[in-house]
């Protein structure tokens, strides 16, 4: 669980380095692939079988909204923001959820999800609105970037729910990164940053986002899911924005501010209402990546 965190909370470090340097679409392409190509070749090596046919209508959808969407608006927000920044914002996609839950699926906005939801956007008001640079267009812009991101993760979830059953996680996890890079794969034409653009640091930002963060990063989730369940497994969202702090203070030297805490911690009380989880407790459900 920790490694797990570990691995997603440093891809928005990774971000940070790779997307101001290459774009954001040449940087969600290489990830894409590179995190297919490393899956792929670890179901080879251990002959595991990969269907992949019966369910690409599937795969076409959450590789648009689970990844070339979502990662395209964390790359060009994380050429503005702080990697802690985009990690605790990331953390509101369960808001998201709720929200398209109730819309899709008709179930109730129960008071307590009502709550959760308030006190979840006071966390927001709090984390970014107190900061000296949270007044510039450019700074409004990259939030507004990662939320139309979480909402992407919001309707992949319930998507997930209701479309796919009998999925092969691991097909799952192949499936979506080659849809995303099928997605992804044209805008990169028009977009595509010069060869002086990879340097040493680049190259090294986008294998971590590639081969940990990706490939690395969903064979332990899924693993996981297989052994302890997914509630206990999904519970890895509250440590997410942690080890995105922990990484950006000490790669990058991002200051870990008061407000920054205190909102991650108000964001937290949020998603444990909109969950219907005692507070105390770190069972979360989501897919947030």
């Amino acid at each position: 669980m920790v490694v797990l965190a570990a691995l997603w909370g440093a891809s928005f470090l990774f971000l940070r380095v790779a997307a101001p340097a290459l774009g954001p679409f040449p940087t969600v392409a290489l990830r894409v692939v590179v995190g297919a190509l490393v899956l792929l070749l670890a179901s080879v090596a251990v002959r595991r079988p990969i269907t992949l046919r019966r369910h690409w209508r599937a795969f076409l959808v959450m590789g648009l909204t689970n990844a070339a969407i979502p990662f395209s608006l964390f790359s060009a927000a994380e050429m503005r923001l702080t990697a802690s920044l985009g990690a605790i914002l990331n953390a509101t996609a369960p808001f998201f959820t709720a929200l398209v839950a109730a819309v899709w699926l008709r179930e109730p906005l129960t008071r307590g999800r009502v709550a959760g939801i308030a006190i979840g956007s006071a966390g927001v008001v709090v984390l970014v609105g107190l900061d000296a640079g949270a007044l510039s267009s450019a700074t409004l812009l990259s939030v507004a970037a990662i939320f139309a991101a979480t909402f992407c993760y919001g309707m992949a979830a319930v998507y997930a729910r209701t479309r796919i059953h009998g999925i092969d996680p691991n097909d799952f996890a192949i499936g979506q990164q080659l849809a995303a890079s099928f997605w992804i794969l044209p805008a990169v034409v028009l977009t595509a940053p010069p060869v002086a653009a990879f340097t040493p640091a680049v190259i090294g930002a986008v294998l971590g986002l590639g081969v940990l963060s990706t490939a690395c990063a969903y064979l332990i989730y899924y693993r996981l899911i297989a052994t302890v369940g997914p509630t206990p497994t999904l519970s890895v969202t509250f440590l997410i924005p942690v080890f995105g702090i922990f990484w950006g203070w000490l790669f990058l030297g991002e200051p870990v501010t008061p407000n920054l805490l205190v909102g991650m911690l108000i964001i937290f009380v949020g998603m444990a209402l909109v969950l219907s989880l005692p507070l105390p407790s770190l069972r979360v459900l989501s897919v947030c990546k």
